[in-house]
């Protein structure tokens, strides 16, 4: 045996030693009515529909996840479902949607603009026809070269963003070899993507735009073109919107193919002509955010007020229908409760499920749950010591391939049992590994164990994650059969276990320390 094995076993030992012996146990006969339910009666790809093509995107504050929420309450509460709840997580600020978007290129010849209006900005308040200008700032005072040249017009600002062709598969699965790797422990530089000049290089770009966007207010400019990466074929990724700002410039977000093309030719000296005409609106009567609750209460006197929860976010952002970001993230988690509630399996412990909002925007809904909900003056309350676990859904449409422990060895031992069933399925990786940028994270900071799915990639990167074309047909219908029926069993067998998720050493103390 080497050194490393050696160490590896003697760290396990510790973790069982310090937080007691967790019951393994696989209840086959629940897993089986749970496969049985999820895999012959699936309403998964109902609920997404529902979410994407019926109720369409559901930006934070928008009417379109005010239906949402209504939708999701209703259909839990005709599951037999309990304690069905729409509840503030506190102060959002103003909502927005987009009532018309329209933008067409119209000199050297007119050609149509594939792009949307940029979250929070206002309407053009009518058609407008106008030249663009493409303003080439490196420094603030490269902005004195355009004083007095602007009023009236629609301008741009450089980018790097290109178009290029690429010769590899959109879509993709991780392979048996890329698992396993996952398996090793990453140790990296602290800090390594934050250097000193990339920190330098972010505030100074900052600077620049803030300020060439004053100059554009007090010229008089009647537009602002943005773009960002593409994936081709007319799909576009958007930005993470603008400032609330009702008296904020009228922006759209374009293709990066359009844009190019407009740059290339104003660089040239062509003359470059468009119109435009976007409408949106702003939502003031309810500034307030919201989560969705359901939950199925536990059977067991000693243990019902313990709590295992599954959720997903059920905001989106809105040039699609928010259909892998995070529509299947939902539909799964609502599945996955349908399917514990149907098959009749009791559940010794009180489950519940969430569906959060402002997740686009910093995780505000979950964020603020987890502080209302298990802290008090800075410190765990007595409902901390009550949950279980989170489970997570948010990396897409992909089939679920195995689950990332946030560090917490102690649990490794449950994981990779409950997932032996799951060989067949292509669903066994567990890695030691932390994941960010979704929901688990609020729990995970404040010491509580939340954990995310490994998913395969599909096309999530390269397609659908906050693109023009996150629709319903991106989402994979076997996928999601598959990925409701391992959120079940994980939630089932959390809720039956004869103690509670183990969870990892000092980390809530170390937390707090760090925070203070």
């Amino acid at each position: 045996m080497n050194k490393l094995n050696l160490f590896f076993l003697c760290l396990l030992a510790f973790s069982v030693s310090a937080y007691g012996f967790q019951n393994t146990d696989i209840d086959y006969d629940a897993v089986y009515k749970i496969k049985d339910e999820g895999l012959n009666n699936s309403q998964v790809m109902d609920i997404a529909w529902n979410l994407t093509d019926r109720i369409g995107p559901r930006l934070t504050g928008s009417e379109g996840l005010q239906r949402a929420y209504d939708w999701t309450s209703e259909t839990m509460k005709s599951w037999g479902l309990e304690n069905v709840k729409v509840e503030p997580w506190g102060e959002f600020g103003k909502g927005w949607d987009v009532r018309k978007s329209y933008a067409a290129m119209t000199a050297p010849y007119y050609q149509a603009i594939i792009g949307i209006p940029k979250a929070w900005t206002p309407g053009t308040n009518g058609l407008i026809k106008a030249e663009v200008v493409y303003v080439n700032i490196e420094e603030i005072a490269d902005l004195t070269n355009y004083q007095g040249k602007l009023a009236g017009k629609v301008v741009m600002l450089p980018t790097n963003i290109e178009a290029k062709t690429t010769f590899e598969a959109d879509a993709r699965r991780w392979t048996e070899d890329q698992l396993e790797g996952m398996t090793a422990e990453r140790v990296s530089n602290a800090n390594g993507d934050f250097t000193p000049r990339r920190i330098s290089d972010y505030r100074r770009r900052s600077r620049l735009r803030n300020a060439a966007y004053d100059l554009f207010k007090k010229e008089g400019v009647l537009m602002v073109l943005n773009t960002h990466r593409g994936g081709g074929q007319g799909t576009f990724f958007t930005s993470n919107g603008a400032r609330r700002d009702p008296e904020a410039l009228p922006e759209m977000e374009i293709a990066p193919e359009h844009y190019n093309r407009m740059v290339r030719l104003a660089i040239k000296g062509e003359p470059v002509m468009i119109e435009a005409d976007t409408k949106t609106e702003f939502h003031d009567q309810d500034m307030k955010g919201y989560n969705v609750f359901a939950e199925i209460p536990g059977s067991d006197p000693d243990l019902k007020d313990e709590v295992v929860m599954l959720g997903a976010h059920l905001d989106s952002w809105f040039a699609g229908t928010g259909a892998t970001d995070n529509a299947a993230g939902s539909a799964a988690m609502m599945e996955a409760i349908r399917i514990l509630k149907d098959s009749k399996i009791p559940l010794r412990r009180t489950v519940r499920i969430a569906l959060w909002s402002g997740e686009e925007q910093g995780l505000y809904g979950s964020r603020n749950y987890v502080q209302n909900e298990f802290m008090k003056n800075g410190g765990p309350n007595k409902n901390h010591e009550k949950l279980s676990a989170y489970y997570n859904m948010d990396n897409g449409t992909g089939a679920i391939r195995g689950i990332y422990l946030q560090s917490n060895e102690a649990a490794r031992p449950l994981f990779t049992e409950w997932f032996s069933v799951f060989e067949d399925m292509g669903a066994h990786t567990v890695t030691i590994r932390n994941t960010g940028g979704t929901d688990h994270q609020a729990f995970d900071g404040i010491g509580l164990p939340g954990y995310q799915f490994i998913q395969d990639p599909i096309d999530y990167g390269t397609r659908t994650h906050h693109t023009n074309m996150d629709l319903f047909e991106r989402i994979q219908a076997a996928d999601m059969r598959k990925n409701a029926v391992i959120i079940a069993t994980m939630v089932m067998q959390t809720a039956n276990m004869d103690q509670m998720m183990p969870r990892k050493p000092k980390v809530f103390e170390n937390n707090l320390n760090r925070s203070r």
